[in-house]
């Protein structure tokens, strides 16, 4: 331990950080730069070769260029997940407690037994019965 200061492993952790800090930046421009649907293919093959032959000149060009646009395309990714998922509950749950199809159906049931108009018996049957699609 003698032969290596402490001022040197705090350089080489320093070195290791910035090093994976970098493999981090690359990757989410190459994911930033093959999920964008406005660029032609000869684009993205320009922006890679630039990436992989000239990496740290290709890096900065492309946060120059195009890194305005990388939290916009971004933030438009989320809104349309977010909103196919929302469409996808909407389709799959109904409207709620007033809903149609199975889950509605079981909620009314649920609330009928709740309030006791339906014995647990009652609500057994209807329950299966709603179960197997009768």
């Amino acid at each position: 331990m003698d032969d290596y200061p402490l001022l040197d492993l705090f350089w080489t952790m320093l070195v290791f950080f910035m090093w994976i800090l970098w493999f981090m930046l690359l990757f989410r421009i190459i994911g930033d730069l093959f999920r964008d649907d406005s660029l032609s293919g000869w684009g993205k093959t320009g922006w890679t070769v630039a990436l992989v032959l000239l990496p740290f000149v290709g890096v900065f060009a492309y946060l120059i260029v195009r890194g305005r646009g990388m939290g916009q395309r971004e933030m438009m990714r989320l809104q349309a997940n977010e909103e196919a998922f929302r469409a996808y509950v909407r389709e799959t749950a109904g409207s709620g407690s007033t809903g149609s199809g199975t889950s509605g159906e079981l909620v009314r049931l649920a609330d009928l037994k709740r309030r006791g108009d339906l014995t647990e018996d009652e609500y057994e049957r209807a329950k299966s019965k709603v179960l197997a699609g009768v």
